[in-house]
């Protein structure tokens, strides 16, 4: 396989280091988003960035200038409301910013709850000490813990910054208790069901991404084709360090479908 992407009728595209940096694009994404749309390729926007809401997403996007509707953004979050549901929780206590909050509380799941069968741990950029505490005295109680997803660090700019992984450490260090369930990348089911959905198989499809632990991993579990791009997290040091055989290495999406 080729950055032409022979083949490929769809991509699920990252997007902290993939499309975007912080609140910058990633120089040639628009471009590439564009051959997208010349040569029929279909795009979704995947993230494990559980902070936003959908809404909050599609108008990020659509600020930068990336045409985009809510059935093209899939989260982690998404694939944690899916677990909550398959397991009947309806009562948590969640460390989540109130995008989150909001999606949880539109399916009918509690956020605040005093007696929760849950602890819900999301990237928490609104993070506060009574949220930590509070998740603390109920995890010592017993009460046992989900995480949206397991990213260690948020890329920007300016460097890593402390991601749900962090927060998972720091509450491990804590109570002694490690979470009964991480959703998300690199779980292959949070594209599986889209990929069926389009009537595909995982062989046409690509996941284009930053992160070895998760897209990478996702994309090799599921059996897409596998793209990292070098334009966020991971380096080329890393990817022969780690001995993961990817589909194509790029610079960035720049570089896709020419």
């Amino acid at each position: 396989m080729d950055a032409k992407l022979p083949g490929v009728k769809a991509v699920f595209l990252d997007l902290d280091g993939t499309i975007y940096l912080g609140g910058n694009l990633i120089p040639g994404a628009l471009d590439f988003l564009d051959r997208c749309n010349e040569q029929g390729v279909k795009r979704f926007f995947l993230s494990n960035n559980s902070s936003r809401s959908v809404e909050q997403y599609v108008a990020k996007l659509n600020k930068m200038g990336i045409p985009c509707n809510a059935e093209d953004v899939l989260l982690s979050t998404h694939d944690l409301l899916s677990w909550l549901a398959k397991e009947g929780v309806t009562r948590t206590w969640a460390i989540a910013t109130s995008g989150m909050c909001s999606m949880m509380e539109d399916v009918g799941i509690s956020t605040r709850d005093e007696n929760p069968e849950y602890v819900v741990l999301g990237y928490d950029t609104e993070i506060d000490y009574d949220k930590i505490s509070t998740a603390s005295i109920h995890m010592h109680k017993g009460v046992p813990l989900v995480a949206s997803h397991p990213d260690m660090v948020c890329p920007s700019p300016d460097g890593g910054l402390p991601d749900v992984g962090a927060y998972l450490a720091m509450l491990k260090v804590t109570t002694g208790k490690d979470p009964v369930h991480i959703t998300g990348k690199p779980n292959p089911g949070m594209i599986m069901h889209k990929i069926e959905e389009l009537g595909l198989s995982p062989s046409e499809c690509a996941m284009v991404g930053d992160r070895l632990y998760t897209d990478m991993e996702m994309a090799i579990q599921a059996e897409c084709v596998s793209v990292l791009v070098l334009s966020g997290e991971a380096t080329q040091e890393d990817l022969f360090e780690s001995g993961k055989n990817v589909s194509v290495v790029v610079e960035s999406v720049n570089d896709l479908l020419r």
